[in-house]
């Protein structure tokens, strides 16, 4: 059996949420190791003068757990 843990990363753009999403798996990789897939659970934005300025995707990480070699 595997057990998997969740971390939530948010990812941010001056592009757009997908690419917001695509920058918080990138960094997120750097760090954890097997992500095995994401879930999007929110789409917020910076606006200044009635436009968008920074795209922000929060993300949910899973990967699984590895048990310690002892």
């Amino acid at each position: 059996m595997t057990a998997v843990k969740i971390i939530k990363v948010l990812g941010t753009s001056e592009e757009s949420w997908e690419d917001a999403a695509h920058e918080a798996v990138a960094q997120a990789s750097e760090s954890v190791d097997g992500i095995s897939g994401v879930e999007i659970e929110d789409w917020t934005a910076n606006v200044e003068d009635g436009q968008i300025t920074e795209y922000k995707t929060t993300v949910q990480v899973a990967f699984p757990v590895h048990q310690s070699q002892e």
